[in-house]
């Protein structure tokens, strides 16, 4: 259950369209209209913004339930995973799909839960910025074929992926990225057998049970998007598609096209730091951590199909926990990652690196 009550206020502001770090005009709202669906934000009226904000709604009274009560997902079906404390906590793609944003308190940290299904985006923030606390709701808008959120304390403007305002007073200002994992049901709870679930009861209906995206990936692999991408988006390297886990430390960051790469512990360095990447196609999905226990720095590879330290010889589980072995227990530093579209990565980050295997 949470454990602050997500603050809302009562009047939320105007959007302050003299701030802004972005072109105005590249920002669409989406209308739901069959004509005229995108509207620049440089030409959209005040009551057409009033009247599109949260007209996905986002969630701010989340119910959980437990592994037993949602026997309605199936092994397959994704899911975007949080773990703190002694808890963790699943939020299937099937209902993020309509409401994107679901704001909570856990384990003592204001958070975000974020998704995009334009650009498949699964990344949680923590809902801090300096000594304020921030809730999020959807502008209906996007950028770079990426949802834009708002926060109603100042009406600022941010880009899901990148995490940072965009527009309005807060503009330039940056969400820290908690650790999250997207990943199967299926695999969730065979690594958190406890965990709690979003519930259906959301205040809402909507049928759960439809997927409005199924093959949409194909689709944006063609280079057809949903809204306009601008030419940074588009960068070759990758199928615009492909599913990435992104980590970034530093000013430096890269991207693992996790489908790619089998079940792997990629061994890296970003930036200044020393990373190993969990991978495994069956969800897709990856992990990051720091490849140390306590003072000893380990080597992975994956061994019979599990993830295998070589000074040791200890096996470890996708979570980043040693299930057998003489670190039975340890739990390696979780780094915090972004999972999401290529185009949508190369458009936040355009210095990206992709990893590739061999390469030096």
């Amino acid at each position: 259950m949470p454990d602050v009550h997500v603050e809302i206020p009562a009047v939320v502001p105007e959007v302050d369209l003299s701030q802004h770090s972005v072109s105005l005009e590249e920002i669409y709202f989406d209308t739901f209209r069959p004509v005229n669906r995108a509207v620049p934000l440089s030409q959209a009226a005040p009551e057409l913004i009033d009247q599109l904000r949260d007209a996905i709604p986002p969630i701010h009274d989340p119910k959980y339930e437990t592994v037993v009560e949602a026997n309605w997902l199936e092994e397959g079906d994704a899911v975007i995973g949080y773990a703190a404390g002694y808890q963790a906590w699943a939020y299937p793609i099937r209902i993020l799909n309509f409401h994107e944003i679901v704001n909570d308190t856990l384990d003592g940290e204001p958070l975000v839960i974020t998704f995009c299904p334009l650009c498949y985006s699964g990344i949680v923030f923590s809902r801090r910025l300096g000594d304020e606390i921030l809730t999020f709701g959807n502008t209906s808008a996007l950028y770079e074929s990426d949802m834009v959120m708002l926060d109603y304390q100042t009406g600022s403007y941010w880009w899901q992926v990148a995490g940072q305002a965009i527009v309005g007073p807060l503009t330039e200002k940056t969400l820290t990225v908690l650790p999250s994992m997207t990943t199967t049901w299926g695999e969730w709870q065979r690594l958190y057998p406890e965990t709690l679930v979003l519930s259906r009861d959301t205040g809402f209906q909507r049928n759960y049970d439809r997927d409005p995206f199924v093959d949409y990936a194909d689709v944006v692999n063609t280079g057809r998007f949903a809204f306009p991408v601008s030419e940074a988006g588009q960068d070759g390297r990758l199928p615009p598609a492909t599913q990435v886990l992104a980590v970034k430390i530093g000013d430096q960051a890269r991207a693992y096209p996790v489908p790619d790469l089998e079940r792997a512990a990629v061994m890296d360095t970003v930036g200044d730091q020393d990373v190993v990447i969990f991978a495994d196609p069956g969800g897709p999905t990856g992990a990051a951590y720091q490849p140390v226990a306590g003072e000893q720095t380990l080597t992975f590879e994956v061994q019979d199909g599990e993830f295998t330290d070589l000074e040791t010889g200890s096996t470890w589980d996708l979570a980043g926990r040693a299930s057998s072995g003489p670190l039975a227990g340890t739990q390696l530093p979780v780094i915090p990652s972004r999972t999401t579209f290529w185009f949508a990565i190369i458009a936040a980050e355009p210095e990206v690196t992709v990893y590739q295997e061999g390469a030096g």
